[in-house]
């Protein structure tokens, strides 16, 4: 049986971890303001702990900042947990939004002394906007020019000691340069199922929704291990639960409000079980290249590649081979069939 999604657009995954405007209206309320309340990346948590005392030990701005990782996991949450540390003030922006030198210019010109200027998707930075950034890290100055032809000049502007903090979901197309001027640099782990249960349980008792440990970990379990989509998850339990069983969420009331809203015990949606249904019952566990693959499912290579196969390689369920994307054992066993012998 292939997997019907029928006037199914990207946009409108519940199981996508990318942010969504619904996130952006929750998560303000639902973001640890410090390091004891942030939850989950242990390892970054305390080093950077040593560096924010530290540089306030001795009266300085914080190093440069480097947070890289798939989306969802909370790098601009950390980044606005830095600040909060440090006691000092956050301007937040993104690499697509400084489209010319003079915006990034006008930005670090009106930041204060110790400030945090955070840059998200810093991988999408264009490259004279780069170009600028390099003095500023480094000597906390810029070189602006002043004229055009033969007359133009340039000179250079003192700026304040400030703090870059940058994330990234593409560490690879970051530039060495810009790379090699981070003071420290943290990959973040995805997230454990206990972990994100304790996520969801604080979440619960923010946002005042009724849940036990059970039904916190079913929520958990197939939220991608990403905290992004478990408070997302969270909310359309919510949402099922005060229509349907009365406002209280268990493990059997979180498993029918998922199963209603699609999203199965792996955390898959509509989507990818229908291009697991492809590559086993279709293709029958042959590999398949990419451009076929998306022909079939009538989506683009890039949508396949960038949005729906990181998670399924993560999981286990696809593999990567030199002839084409092939499914594994483990996706024949999901779907109910037999894996072939040869």
């Amino acid at each position: 049986m292939i997997w019907e999604a029928p006037g199914f657009e990207e946009a409108q995954r519940i199981v996508d971890t990318r942010e969504q405007p619904e996130d952006t209206r929750a998560e303000q309320s639902l973001r640890p303001k410090s390091l004891d309340d942030y939850l989950g990346q242990g390892r970054i948590k305390d080093n950077l702990s040593v560096l924010i005392e530290a540089a306030r030990l001795r009266g300085e701005a914080l190093d440069h900042l480097l947070f890289s990782g798939p989306p969802g996991l909370g790098k601009t949450t950390l980044a606005s947990v830095v600040a909060n540390e440090m006691g000092v003030s956050i301007r937040t922006t993104s690499g697509p939004a400084i489209d010319r030198a003079g915006d990034l210019a006008a930005i670090l010109t009106n930041l204060e002394e110790g400030d945090i200027l955070f840059i998200d998707e810093i991988h999408r930075l264009n490259r004279a906007v780069e170009e600028v950034l390099y003095p500023a890290m480094e000597d906390y100055a810029i070189d602006i020019v002043i004229g055009q032809g033969p007359a133009a000049r340039s000179i250079r502007l003192d700026i304040p000691r400030f703090t870059l903090v940058a994330a990234t979901t593409r560490t690879g197309m970051l530039t060495g340069p810009l790379r090699d001027r981070f003071g420290a640099a943290f990959h973040m782990d995805y997230y454990s199922h206990d972990e994100l249960k304790d996520i969801v349980i604080r979440s619960a008792s923010i946002l005042g929704i009724d849940i036990d440990d059970a039904g916190a970990f079913e929520i958990a379990s197939r939220s991608r291990a990403t905290p992004r989509l478990a408070n997302r998850l969270l909310k359309r339990v919510r949402d099922f639960s005060q229509v349907r069983c009365g406002g209280f969420i268990d493990t059997n009331v979180a498993r029918e409000a998922l199963a209603f809203f699609e999203v199965d015990e792996l955390g898959l949606d509509p989507m990818d079980n229908r291009i697991l249904d492809m590559l086993v019952n279709i293709f029958e566990g042959r590999p398949v290249g990419l451009s076929a693959l998306a022909s079939a499912l009538g989506e683009e290579p890039d949508s396949i590649e960038d949005v729906y196969e990181p998670f399924l390689l993560k999981q286990g369920l696809v593999n990567r081979t030199p002839k084409g994307r092939q499914a594994t054992r483990k996706a024949f066993e999901h779907l109910g069939r037999p894996y072939p012998t040869k």
